[in-house]
């Protein structure tokens, strides 16, 4: 199994090469990688400071890590913390984060690259985001006694850890010194193939999200827009979300925000000519009265977690396509939520604000039109807002348990020292 693993990797970057020469995340991805491990050596060639490894796939699992890295970072200042990308979504958001002291791209998971980074950086504490697990850094980070976290996981009965021939991948489980998982079947599953060493701490997600809503300041642009209105917000949203949408807010006289989730000029120019109501771009209500204007478009990126706040309700995008988009946000308000009915299930939250009544998917315009109306009644609404409330509360402390056990670590471990 181990050389159809390598294999794996290498025609993995082969493939990323070739595409290299005609994709630029592509070439972000194999560009970040040149001269990677030799600067990661001179970096830390002479650190003496306990140092702190997280990884992330991608941005959205920066999201779940984030708030252990800045809890880390207030209980232990003089800690380094490496900060590791696998894609360059995450990378090229986040390379300038000043919660890290190096953001790196994640070198090749091969057993050279595995020792020469691990041997370079000399990791006390190893955390690894919900669905990161490498053969070769699991490895390397055991031979040299790091204590190895798996944080915000989530596991399913498919995946390969739980298959008769999955024995390999369940190796590389096995090295995890602590699981932190999201769910009560991530644990059974963990259990049944003998590992006990995990905790349901839930996701921190919950515990970033909300923190945010309580740094969220005033955006007077937006409040002038509002005006003591109905409003709802629609969250990066695609063309297919989009086309269910247009003509409730064509026939509709509530005021909408519209965050799309790309924001080129040729995709803008698309959403203001399928509309049949006045609208304006965020970047054109400098000195502009807002109040005969039904839709702001959103022309930059940034902004959409602080507009939930304005909203009495919120359809987030995605789940017409590749997959729903963050809708946490929207919860922490309070607001119902809504998105499309083909790709959410494998998101716990969006399955369990539907099964509580706080979120609706809809599978086109009349399903939407019927599911609004039903929940714009004041019991029903009011209900709504306080199941999706109430569930972001229920679902806090997972940043709190995970840094327990990461103090207690990275304590013993200066002790012994």
């Amino acid at each position: 199994m181990i050389i159809l693993y390598n294999l794996s990797i290498f025609l993995m970057r082969a493939g990323l090469r070739l595409a290299a020469l005609f994709h630029p995340k592509a070439k972000s991805f194999v560009t970040g990688r040149k001269g990677l491990l030799q600067k990661i050596q001179a970096d830390y060639a002479t650190n003496t400071a306990p140092v702190v490894w997280v990884h992330c796939a991608s941005l959205g699992e920066f999201e779940q890590g984030r708030p252990v890295i800045e809890g880390l970072r207030k209980v232990f200042p003089k800690i380094r913390i490496v900060l590791t990308f696998f894609s360059p979504s995450g990378y090229d958001v986040r390379k300038h984060y000043q919660g890290a002291d190096h953001v790196y791209y994640l070198p090749w998971d091969t057993a050279a690259n595995a020792k020469r980074f691990v041997k370079a950086i000399k990791p006390t504490l190893a955390i690894f985001v919900k669905y990161e697990f490498w053969h070769h850094y699991t490895q390397a980070l055991a031979a040299n006694r790091t204590t190895i976290l798996s944080i915000s996981s989530i596991f399913r009965p498919d995946q390969l850890f739980f298959k008769p021939y999955g024995g390999f991948y369940r190796k590389i489980l096995k090295r995890i010194s602590h699981f932190f998982v999201q769910n009560d079947e991530s644990l059974k599953l963990l259990k049944a193939i003998g590992l006990n060493h995990c905790t349901r701490s839930g996701d921190t997600r919950f515990d970033r999200v909300y923190q945010i809503v309580k740094q969220a300041e005033e955006l007077p642009t937006i409040q002038n827009f509002k005006n003591h209105q109905k409003i709802f917000v629609v969250g990066s949203s695609w063309s297919e979300d989009i086309d269910v949408l247009i003509p409730l807010i064509n026939e509709n006289r509530m005021k909408f925000i519209i965050a799309p989730h790309e924001i080129s000029e040729q995709n803008l120019i698309s959403l203001e000519r399928a509309l049949q109501v006045k609208s304006i771009r965020y970047s054109q209500t400098t000195n502009i009265n807002l109040e005969d204007f039904q839709v702001l478009i959103i022309d930059n990126v940034g902004m959409l977690s602080k507009l939930y706040r304005y909203g009495e309700f919120a359809f987030i995008g995605g789940a017409y396509g590749k997959g729903l988009h963050n809708i946490l946000e929207a919860a922490c308000y309070g607001v119902p939520i809504f998105f499309g009915n083909k790709n959410y299930t494998k998101f716990k939250e969006a399955v369990d604000l539907i099964n509580r009544g706080g979120a609706f998917d809809v599978a086109d315009y009349t399903d939407l039109k019927m599911k609004y109306e039903m929940v714009t009644l004041p019991e029903s609404f009011l209900l709504a807002c306080e199941v999706t409330r109430q569930y972001v509360e229920e679902n806090l402390g997972a940043t709190e348990k995970i840094l327990t056990y990461c103090e207690a670590t990275l304590r013993a471990k200066n002790t012994a020292a």
